[in-house]
């Protein structure tokens, strides 16, 4: 059980199932199974705050049992059964929260939507799931109208306001019901036939879609058990309090909140990050740890200093990617930071120390995960070479058990028992593996493999550049040319030609990009991704300016 996953039939009992009571590496359903961490902590602490909303509304570990309940048995009085995948389509908030743990009670398996989906991306999602039942938010259940319905027979639509009209009813044969649906007392749920086990799915997560189709990895009790235990252990007691600020459309924001019901913590729930706000959020409500992505700690370091800038209670920050600017972040705040290698299929197999010394680096393998970094041939290459990055782990069931209903994409993720993950690392001689790109974004240009992400990193390092991404675009010649998108500091002056000086002597001659595009805001996901395909279809617009046509040549300097 610890190469490829094995994809069971439906008549097929789990081969785990064999193993995993008397196997030491398989945590017991009490000890990570989402409903019966919920009972246990309703049981221990009642009256412990496990949430505080953006509205100030305080959930308890009590209601959170009994507003678990209510809504299993209300999704239960819908027809949802063990085993049923069930749409989760809200924004962070108690509904998004108390549907899933609903869902989980049942038995069921949880399929939060990004609410940024609409259309043909929307469709193929519902479509894949194979789901019955679709809860969501009045202003997203409209798209449904331009979007497929799969096997979909009822929407429940919550959040429209006490003063909203009901939902509208959609074209075609689907129930629409109102928030009403969803209420029932927690004395009338009814427990799943088969007692919930660690290694059943407890959420489909889509990946971001970048490449094609999103796919929906199944996530395991086990998996999201093993991930969070690696990458937000960091010492994590009943007195800590997480900041969920990340969307629960993703690990990213699942595994915070699934955290604290392991830990018996608390969380802030905020609908997204926002710079003004942040620290504010941080001191009103006690904030000790957060997740910290991409450009936050950039903007975040774009605050004028205040007297204040130590005053919280912040004391830890998981960044990813763990740049110059994170490294800042730590020291001007007096934040302990950490970083990892992550993705939806993964459970946190490469973390870091805290307060790492190298930017860069991703850390270092953790006990229980193998890694290994391979050629286009799967043969091992020397330390201080990029490959890309393998992985496979010692736990069953801790890695994701495939795509949902895309058995031949399960199949293309695996090669002689290793899961590979589309990335280019290089890991070196110490230990430590640093990231180097996306297999897919790699650049090839005048016979040089070039990587989009050095290229990012120096783009940012020039004072007037807050967001960078490098993609390829074609060339009159073969192979590609580089274009940088750009988003810029409010109120700087930039002038591309003095970009290319500054850029020249930091960067080989062929990473130097021709072309560059300066945008308002860089097409993003959800979980704060650019979205590199976007820019590739728009490939070179009237407003790209162009070095060539600006006369600006930047060659080889000859040595010797």
């Amino acid at each position: 059980m610890t190469g490829a996953p094995v994809v069971a039939g439906p008549d097929t009992a789990p081969v785990v199932e064999i193993l995993a009571p008397e196997d030491p590496r398989v945590p017991r359903a009490e000890h990570c199974v989402t409903g019966e961490l919920i009972a246990a902590r309703a049981r221990a602490h009642p009256e412990r705050v496990y949430a505080v909303f953006e509205d100030g509304t305080e959930w308890t570990y009590g209601q959170v049992y009994d507003d678990a309940r209510a809504t299993a048995a209300a999704l239960h009085r819908l027809g949802v059964r063990q085993g049923d995948t069930v749409l989760c389509w809200l924004p962070n908030g108690l509904d998004a929260l108390r549907v899933w743990y609903g869902v989980n009670l049942l038995g069921a398996v949880h399929v939060p939507v990004n609410t940024a989906y609409r259309g043909s991306l929307l469709g193929h999602v519902v479509d894949n799931s194979g789901a019955r039942v679709l809860v969501a938010h009045a202003r997203l259940a409209e798209r449904l109208e331009h979007a497929g319905r799969g096997r979909l027979d009822t929407v429940v639509v919550l959040g429209g306001g006490p003063d909203e009209p009901p939902p509208a009813p959609l074209s075609g044969s689907l129930r629409v019901l109102g928030p009403e649906a969803l209420r029932a007392r927690p004395d009338e749920f009814v427990p799943p036939p088969r007692p919930v086990a660690p290694w059943d799915t407890m959420a489909v997560i889509y990946t971001s879609g970048t490449t094609g189709p999103s796919k929906g990895v199944l996530v395991s009790y086990v998996h999201h058990y093993s991930t969070v235990t690696a990458l937000l252990d960091d010492d994590i007691t009943e007195h800590d309090r997480y900041l969920l600020n990340l969307p629960l459309c993703h690990g990213g924001g699942t595994e915070v909140a699934y955290c604290m019901l392991l830990f018996g913590g608390s969380a802030v729930i905020t609908d997204g990050f926002t710079t003004g706000e942040f620290w504010d959020v941080v001191r009103r409500h006690g904030v000790t740890m957060c997740t910290l992505l991409g450009a936050m700690v950039d903007f975040l370091l774009g605050v004028p200093e205040t007297a204040r800038g130590r005053e919280h209670p912040l004391r830890a920050a998981c960044v990813i990617p763990l740049n110059r600017q994170a490294l800042d972040f730590g020291r001007r705040f007096g934040v302990a930071v950490y970083t990892g290698f992550n993705m939806s299929e993964t459970p946190a197999p490469i973390v870091s120390d805290l307060d790492p010394e190298r930017t860069g680096s991703c850390g270092r393998p953790r006990p229980g995960v193998q890694c290994r970094v391979v050629d286009e041939h799967g043969i091992d290459v020397p330390d201080g070479c990029a490959g890309e990055l393998v992985l496979r782990a010692d736990r069953p069931w801790s890695m994701f058990h495939g795509y949902h209903g895309m058995p031949e994409a399960t199949a293309a993720a695996w090669r002689d028992g290793w899961f590979r993950t589309g990335d280019a690392v290089v890991r070196e001689p110490g230990g430590d593996y640093f990231f180097v790109d996306r297999i897919k974004d790699a650049i090839r240009r005048r016979g040089e493999n070039v990587s989009s992400a050095e290229v990012e990193a120096e783009l940012l390092g020039h004072p007037a550049v807050a967001m960078a991404a490098a993609v390829a675009v074609p060339s009159e010649q073969a192979e590609d040319e580089i274009l940088a998108a750009l988003v810029l500091r409010p109120g700087v002056l930039f002038d591309p030609v003095e970009l290319m000086e500054h850029l020249r002597v930091r960067m080989a001659h062929f990473m130097v990009p021709r072309y560059v595009r300066v945008l308002p805001d860089l097409p993003m996901t959800e979980t704060g991704k650019v979205r590199k395909e976007a820019l590739r279809a728009q490939g070179i617009t009237p407003d790209t300016w162009d070095r060539a046509a600006a006369g600006i040549e930047v060659r080889r300097e000859r040595v010797g």
